[in-house]
């Protein structure tokens, strides 16, 4: 199966992270910005990086933009930048596209223009701060080596209705279940489930592996 190929575009903080973390994972990714240093800086760590005015619909083209699968659009402080990129990339038939939004409107736009996730990083992180000092949330404080994440998937169609035993999560895709949050109320999390647990639909899985694996699994959902 073909690895998904990923264009960046802004390499502030944000893109340049989210360049490094694909890059990294072993995906192809094209960065790009008007920057040089920045673009000089984002070059040794992804496949290929450009200096590149993405609101010039001809310099896209010729960057090869198009054989993107997914365009991740990161200059949120720059609305009307964000904008026209995200419509040359509506014109240019790629696929996916994920924009970073420094505002609400801002957002609503974005979203009228066909984009498929809106991303408010400040507002998302203020979040999750907020519900760890309300409810301490135990995957905060694990740490990982290099190569191994947690994360969390809906339970593939597939396993609903299966206890853990017989989904042979391990055995199959070698992942462990640490927790499973429960389509039945919202705030009912199993911690450190039991084989005899059972799975159902809507519910949610907290695993920990390696990326690879948890890949693989994703591709059930």
């Amino acid at each position: 199966m073909r690895k998904r190929i990923f264009a960046v575009f802004g390499l502030g903080n944000f893109g340049f992270y989210v360049a490094q973390a694909l890059s990294q994972a072993g995906y192809e990714v094209l960065a790009l910005d008007k920057d040089g240093e920045r673009v000089q800086a984002a070059s040794e760590c992804v496949t290929y990086a450009l200096q590149c005015d993405s609101t010039d619909p001809i310099a896209l083209r010729e960057a090869g933009v198009q054989n993107a699968d997914v365009a991740i659009v990161s200059m949120g402080d720059d609305i009307e930048a964000s904008v026209l990129t995200v419509m040359n990339l509506k014109e240019l038939g790629v696929g996916e596209i994920i924009a970073k939004a420094n505002s609400e409107i801002h957002g609503r736009v974005l979203s009228n223009l066909g984009v498929r996730r809106v991303v408010h990083p400040e507002k998302e992180s203020a979040i999750r701060l907020a519900h760890s000092l309300i409810t301490p949330n135990l995957l905060e404080y694990l740490e990982l080596v290099p190569g191994y994440s947690v994360v969390e998937i809906p339970v593939p169609p597939s396993l609903a209705g299966k206890t853990l035993s017989e989904s042979q999560l391990r055995t199959h895709y070698r992942v462990n279940v640490i927790a499973i949050k429960k389509s039945a109320s919202p705030n009912a999390i199993n911690l450190n489930p039991a084989p005899q647990d059972r799975l159902e639909a809507h519910d949610i899985l907290v695993i920990i592996g390696k990326e690879e694996d948890i890949q693989r699994l994703s591709e059930l959902s």
